[in-house]
């Protein structure tokens, strides 16, 4: 996340033919320059109907929250929605989007760092046995020292309402040295393992290669399995053994995916299984991934599907090009959303919806057969749309941080 003010600007998207594919040795750091032979511009291919115009309805509109981060509905067949504020608040919301009351679920306000404009309570998911065993997982930014924390809390047993805070088992501390870059997405897979978003940690241009480095956990996403608490090496998790780069000498088995920067919203497809990313770029370029096992998405030897490190003439060998990509003329902060499977908007079913912080650029593209067959702007929101939310019945809602929440609509 990198919020920034309000900027006009008309969308305009290209899409990465594609880049060659090993893993690039240590490469010197170079000044940044855009280098794009690999990049064309899209020439769309019949798709199954056009992408529709949609515009956003308030919902929430009793509600007010302070930095709002995530809203998310459990599957336990509650209806009920939980909404996570920067500062370290958690609120629980009864009777749907049309509530105009919510009740304080956790306050970790104790323990959580919002020192830096990136730094917070950023991810909130639900174990998908969270009716039975009341579990639910956090991501925050904590201080002295400074580090991001995968934590578990659980649910009172006194008052379904209310989370225990003093239940927390901290799975994973991640040690950072700038408060920027902390990705902060959480989500349980059709696999049933929890995946973790993890920025490069900070730091113009990602100074200590963090997100090539398969010996660190910054600039990944992580998959690891919470269904047995304790593990044989002394974690509270466990490592699933076909991660891609168990086994692997110097490598984390935690990792899933690497060469990411700032992999602030991810979610999973549920009909294709695809896991769909918004990584947020430097200066330049921001990028659409589709994050598959072992896959090296780039960064910093290349930023979207440019040269970044060095500026010129970059190996592109074993990299991940993006699904699509959008310069700086046309935004400043990709944020990850959904694939739409709702009923309200028909025309959208199957694309996937994301969005530009800056410009307020809400648009969906599709994607067939291994390639972008079609892309459009949605709407021109003029909101600041930090995250997205999907309920129960697949629909989408953006979120804005201070302005509100806003259903997708035809």
């Amino acid at each position: 996340m990198r919020p920034r003010g309000l900027i006009a600007a008309l969308l305009s998207l290209v899409v990465v033919a594609g880049c060659a594919a090993a893993t690039p040795a240590a490469i010197p750091t170079a000044a940044h320059t855009v280098a794009p032979p690999d990049i064309a511009t899209l020439t769309p291919t019949p798709a199954p109907g056009p992408l529709p115009s949609v515009r956003l309805e308030r919902a929430l509109r009793g509600l007010s929250f302070q930095r709002l981060t995530n809203l998310v509905q459990p599957s336990d067949g509650s209806g009920l929605f939980f909404a996570t504020e920067q500062p370290g608040r958690v609120w629980v919301i009864p009777g749907g989007l049309g509530a105009t009351q919510a009740s304080l679920f956790l306050d970790l306000t104790d323990r959580v760092s919002d020192v830096h404009n990136e730094e917070g309570l950023l991810g909130l998911a639900f174990d998908p046995a969270y009716a039975q065993n009341g579990h639910l997982y956090l991501y925050y930014s904590a201080a002295a020292p400074r580090r991001n924390v995968l934590a578990r809390f659980t649910r009172s047993q006194a008052d379904g309402l209310q989370g225990d805070p003093d239940s927390e088992l901290k799975l994973l501390e991640i040690p950072k040295s700038f408060g920027n870059h902390n990705g902060g997405q959480l989500a349980f897979g059709p696999d049933g393992y929890l995946y973790v978003g993890v920025g490069d940690g900070g730091g113009s241009g990602d100074p200590f290669r963090n997100g090539q480095n398969l010996g660190s956990l910054l600039g990944k996403v992580l998959r690891i399995d919470v269904r047995d608490a304790a593990s044989p090496a002394g974690r509270d998790y466990r490592i699933p053994p076909d991660n891609p780069f168990v086994g692997l000498q110097g490598a984390k088995g935690e990792v899933w995916a690497y060469g990411l920067r700032n992999p602030w919203r991810f979610a999973f497809d549920p009909e294709t299984g695809l896991l769909w990313a918004g990584d947020v770029g430097q200066d330049a370029w921001e990028e659409v991934d589709i994050l598959r096992r072992g896959g090296n998405y780039g960064w910093n030897v290349m930023e979207g599907g440019h040269c970044f490190s060095p500026g010129r003439g970059c190996s592109t060998q074993g990299l991940e090009p993006p699904v699509a990509e959008y310069s700086h003329a046309q935004g400043c902060s990709v944020t990850g959303g959904y694939v739409y499977r709702g009923k309200g908007i028909p025309a959208l079913v199957g694309a996937y919806v994301y969005a530009d912080y800056c410009s307020g650029a809400l648009w969906g593209l599709r994607y067939e057969n291994g390639r972008v067959v079609e892309q459009a702007v949605l709407a021109e929101t003029g909101l600041e749309i930090a995250s997205f939310a999907q309920d129960a019945e697949g629909e989408l809602y953006a979120l804005t941080q201070d302005a509100g929440v806003y259903r997708l609509t035809p």
